[in-house]
C-alpha cells in the first residue's frame, strides 16, 4: 500500500509529505482521476460556474486553479445566495487569500446548513492548497442548495487513499469516496419529498382546474408587462412556441433592449423559431435564471409543460417588482 503512496508523489510533485505530519488527508488515486465520469462531472461544473458568473465576465478553465484564492467563490456567493462581503477582490498573498476563504466558507456553510462540522468535507486549507477532492465536494453542495435542478452526472465515485503522517511512519488505506448519489436513489428521495420534486411537474399532476387556474394567473402576469407593447397572449403554448413574445417580455422584464438583427420577427419556419427560442433561454441562463431542463425545441412544439416551465420562472422572479 506505502508503493501506491510513493507512485502518487511521483505523479503529483506539488504534494509535500512533511505538510501532512500530524493529519489526515484524502487523495484521489491517480487511476481515478482518469476516470471518465469524474472528467464529465469536472465539466459540468466548470460550465455551471461559468453560466452563473458570465455577467461578471469570469471564465474558469480548472477547477483546482481558479477556485483557491476565493475570488470565484465570492461572486458565486452572491449571485446564488445574495452575500456580498466585505473582502478585497483581488488577493495577492497567501495570508490575505486565506482570511478571504475564511470569510466566504463561513458564510456559505451557514447558507448551506451545515452546522455539524463533521458533515463539511472541505476547509480552508484544503481550498486553498487546491484540493480537488474538498473542491468537488464543496460545488456539488452549492448546486444540491441553491440550484437542485441542475443535472448532475450520477453515482461519481473515485479511490482515494486516506494518508497519516506521524514520527513513526506514513500510514495509509485505501476507500471509495462518493461525489455524486445514484440517480435511483435520488429519484427515491425525490418521491419521499415532494416539496423537492419540480412545482411544475407537480402542478400537472393536479386536477384540470387548477392547472387552468395557475395558468390564468402567469397569463394575467404576462399580459400586464405586454400591455405598453400592445400585445395580448390568449394561447400560451401557441402564442410562445415562436420565442418572439417570449424574447420581448423577458427584455421589458429584465429591463434591456434585444436588437432587431439579433433574432427573426416574423419566423417563417422551424428553424427560425428555434433560434429565437434558444437565443431566449440563453438570455435567461445570462441573467442568472437557471432553468431545469429545458429544450428549445420542446417550447418550438408547444410543449406545456416547458412553457410553463419558463414563464413560471419569470413569474416567481418578477412578480412582486
Amino acid at each position: 500500500m506505502e508503493a501506491d503512496i510513493f507512485d502518487y508523489h511521483k505523479e503529483e510533485d506539488s504534494l509535500d509529505v512533511e505538510s501532512f505530519q500530524g493529519e489526515r488527508r484524502k487523495l484521489i488515486q491517480p487511476t481515478s482521476l482518469k476516470d471518465p465520469t469524474l472528467e464529465k462531472l469536472k465539466e459540468v461544473l466548470v460550465d455551471w460556474i461559468n453560466r452563473t458568473l458570465k455577467q461578471e465576465h469570469i471564465v474558469v478553465q480548472s477547477l483546482e486553479e481558479d477556485l483557491y484564492d476565493g475570488l470565484v467563490l465570492h461572486h458565486l456567493l452572491s449571485r446564488l445566495a445574495g452575500v456580498i462581503l466585505a473582502v478585497e477582490e483581488i488577493t495577492l498573498t497567501s495570508s490575505a487569500q486565506i482570511h478571504k476563504l475564511e470569510l466566504i466558507l463561513g458564510e456559505l456553510d451557514k447558507k448551506l446548513g451545515l452546522q455539524d462540522s463533521s458533515l463539511i468535507k472541505w476547509n480552508v486549507k484544503l481550498i486553498h492548497n487546491k484540493d480537488l477532492l474538498a473542491t468537488i465536494h464543496l460545488l456539488v453542495a452549492m448546486v444540491k442548495s441553491f440550484q437542485p435542478e441542475l443535472d448532475l452526472p450520477p453515482n461519481v465515485k473515485v479511490e482515494v487513499v486516506i494518508v497519516e503522517v506521524s514520527s513513526s511512519g506514513i500510514k495509509s488505506d485505501v476507500q471509495i469516496e462518493v461525489l455524486t448519489e445514484d440517480s435511483r436513489e435520488t429519484a427515491s428521495d425525490s418521491s419521499s419529498n415532494p416539496e423537492r420534486e419540480d412545482p411544475i411537474e407537480q402542478l400537472l399532476n393536479l386536477e384540470a382546474h387548477k392547472v387552468n387556474t395557475v395558468k390564468k394567473a402567469i397569463l394575467h402576469f404576462v399580459n400586464q408587462n405586454m400591455v405598453t407593447m400592445g400585445l395580448h397572449v390568449a394561447d400560451m403554448d401557441k402564442q410562445f412556441a415562436d420565442g418572439v413574445i417570449l424574447l420581448l417580455l423577458i427584455g421589458q422584464l429584465e429591463g434591456f433592449f434585444i436588437p432587431l438583427f439579433d433574432f427573426k420577427l416574423t419566423p417563417v419556419n422551424e428553424s427560425e423559431m428555434l433560434h429565437n427560442v434558444t437565443l431566449a433561454l440563453d438570455l435567461l441562463n445570462d441573467t442568472g435564471l437557471t432553468l431545469p431542463n429545458i429544450d428549445p425545441q420542446d417550447i418550438v412544439s408547444q410543449d406545456t409543460a416547458a412553457t410553463l416551465k419558463v414563464l413560471y420562472a419569470l413569474f416567481k422572479k418578477h412578480k412582486g417588482k
